[in-house]
């Protein structure tokens, strides 16, 4: 038997004993959308952004991170809830252009259509390099416009524990700090609307010790840049990298300590950060345990001694939970008989979806409550990199459909 991660709290078993999402039945559910579907409670992510709200200092803008999960209808709700949206390409801006709030673009290799776009969108490019910076300046100066343009900064440090560092290292991922005062003189001499610093060193974070050295290390270091350049930010986006428990053993996040923490630092920042607007953008700690991945049981089968749960879903639309995002040893994310939802574990099975690939495991040697054909599986955690983080087109499989409860 093999461990698998902690079924997130508040989930519930109705008075049949199958799982409830949002107050709602799962068999009703699928009843209406069919399987595989992607589920999402708005309930728990309004108590996400509830819980920040409470835990960190007024000055401090909540930004989500659309990457982490892009469904127009979950867009359209969690714009009444934050501050910001922060997108990674011209197809996210595009889902969230017209809703009305201050809009940030990173990410490395923008082709120059893609920046004059931004430039004339009047949101915010966080720069990730000189020459990024020299093509956005060019655009300007050939159409007549003025960018916003922030400077992506690549800390001399990481995010210890994370998931993944993204500081630190060489890095295609912003401007190395020491180039980054020079970088923005050049972007004030040349006219253009200097937005301030960008600075994410990681993600996936479960300790917050870790994330309060890194937000001090941040404030002190944006301060620095700015002091050397001769220049005031307008703003900081101090980055995210807040976790989820996924895994056995995986501990939520105390996000309280973290902003009690932020509030003693940003109360002792630098003069050259006073009265600055500070952001941190959070994705799968705000959307994540708000997903449920809903498949259905197609066959049971027995091999070599072995039972096999065989389903309508897979990686092809939850490529995380097959363990071939990002995970160096393959391991469980947490996983449920839904139909069955309050019963005990009686047997050791192992769940895979339809996919003619090995690859294709949703849970390996997991004790679960007996399951027949027509049961349904639910895995959790699966309201960030789901389905656009998935090889969709694989073996030109169905689609998976979403829903918002």
């Amino acid at each position: 038997m093999k461990a698998m991660g902690p079924i997130p709290r508040g989930y519930e078993a109705d008075a049949e004993g199958r799982l409830t999402i949002g107050g709602r039945d799962v068999e009703a559910l699928v009843e209406a959308r069919g399987t595989p579907l992607f589920v999402y409670d708005t309930r728990r992510i309004a108590r996400q952004v509830a819980r920040f709200r409470a835990a960190f200092p007024g000055e401090v803008a909540l930004h989500y991170a659309v990457k982490a999960n892009p469904y127009a209808p979950l867009l359209e709700t969690i714009a009444n809830l934050v501050d910001g949206f922060d997108v990674a390409s011209v197809g996210e801006l595009g889902k969230v252009a017209h809703l009305g709030l201050p809009i940030s673009f990173a990410g490395p290799g923008k082709r120059d259509q893609e920046l004059e776009t931004a430039i004339r969108a009047g949101i915010t490019i966080n720069l990730e390099s000189e020459g990024e910076a020299e093509r956005a300046l060019a655009i300007c100066e050939r159409e007549g416009l003025t960018a916003k343009l922030a400077v992506r900064v690549n800390p001399p440090f990481g995010l210890k524990g994370s998931g993944q560092k993204m500081g630190g290292l060489p890095s295609p991922f912003g401007v190395d700090h020491d180039r980054a005062p020079a970088l923005i003189r050049r972007i004030v001499e040349a006219g253009a609307d200097w937005q301030g610093l960008h600075i994410f060193a990681g993600s996936q974070a479960l300790h917050a010790d870790a994330l309060v050295e890194l937000q001090r290390e941040t404030v002190a270091l944006a301060a620095s840049i700015c002091e050397e350049a001769g220049h005031a930010p307008a703003h900081v986006n101090l980055g995210g990298g807040f976790g989820i428990p996924y895994f056995a053993k995986d501990e939520p996040l105390d996000v309280e300590s973290v902003g009690g923490a932020l509030a003693k630092t940003l109360a002792e920042r630098p003069k050259i950060l006073a009265e600055r607007q500070f952001a941190i953008e959070l994705g799968r700690w705000l959307v994540g345990e708000a997903g449920v991945y809903l498949t259905h049981i197609v066959d049971r089968k027995q091999s070599r001694g072995k039972t096999f749960l065989v389903t309508d879903g897979g990686l092809h639309h939850q490529l995380a939970a097959s363990g071939n995002f990002g995970q160096l040893l393959r391991r469980n994310y947490p996983i449920a008989i839904a139909s069955r939802f309050g019963a005990e574990p009686e047997e050791e099975v192992t769940i895979t979806g339809c996919l003619c690939t090995p690859l294709d495991l949703l849970a390996d040697e997991v004790m679960l409550p007996r399951a027949e054909v027509g049961d349904l599986v639910a895995i959790f955690c699966a309201g960030a990199y789901g389905l656009t983080a998935s090889p969709n087109a694989f073996l030109s499989q169905p689609m998976a459909r979403e829903m918002l409860v």
